[in-house]
């Protein structure tokens, strides 16, 4: 099966040398899978003819916000709708949560309540989950059609499915320690201290990405959970 990753930022260059860029972090969460796949780097305007040229789609995370003004955010959210239209599974990682929300009729904002940094917990359908976030932006409205998969206090809208078409969650499955580490070198200054010293204080506890490796799997081949 092959997947189309859809990239809408680049890791920061302190930690692409270790780590690779973004689209390097899905192929090694989902290896194993018997998936290929294909990077169209929409963030720097390289777009997949349509729908119907992988079997599978992949939003990534960024570090820009959906509702910025950049010349390749409507044509991503118009490929979103075709992608949604033709039955194409579809995953969105944080931005992509965010993007597809936004492109389907929902609302992203920057969240007053501010970041949310490292090792999240999440009630996922009554069980607790751990995966690490790096956001202030949120889903603060759900599109009609989508339900809440898993929330917690500070993100009503964690992770959302669509029928059996779309599946998104906010925090980053594919993010382990080294990113986490890495991102606060890279972009710390704009977090309040506070929460980077829990994040730190976070680093090597046990998460929930294999869990989730699994789950995008059996979505992209099965259309379920």
């Amino acid at each position: 099966m092959k997947i189309g990753i859809l990239q809408t930022g680049h890791a920061p260059e302190e930690v692409q040398d270790e780590l690779g860029d973004v689209n390097t972090f899905f192929m090694r969460l989902l290896d194993g899978q018997e998936f290929t796949f294909e990077t169209f780097c929409v963030v720097d305007g390289d777009f997949p003819d349509g729908p119907e040229d992988c079997d599978g789609w992949l939003i990534t995370g960024s570090k820009h916000g959906a509702y910025e003004d950049h010349p390749w955010i409507p044509p991503l959210e118009s490929l979103i709708r075709d992608v949604y239209a033709a039955g194409r599974p579809l995953v969105g990682i944080c931005f992509g949560h965010q993007i597809i929300a936004q492109a389907l009729g929902g609302t992203v904002e920057k969240f007053e309540g501010g970041w949310a940094v490292g090792r999240q917990t999440y009630d996922w359908r009554g069980a607790e989950i751990a995966l690490n976030a790096w956001h202030q932006d949120q889903v603060t409205q759900k599109p009609e059609g989508a339900d809440v998969l898993a929330s917690n206090s500070f993100c009503q809208n964690a992770a959302l499915v669509y029928d059996n078409r779309i599946f998104t969650v906010q925090a980053h499955p594919e993010f382990g320690d080294p990113m986490i580490k890495g991102l606060i070198d890279a972009r710390a200054g704009s977090v309040p201290p506070d929460l980077i010293e829990t994040a730190k204080a976070n680093l090597g506890r046990e998460n929930s990405n294999a869990q989730l490796a699994s789950q995008i799997g059996r979505f992209f081949k099965e259309r379920t959970l």
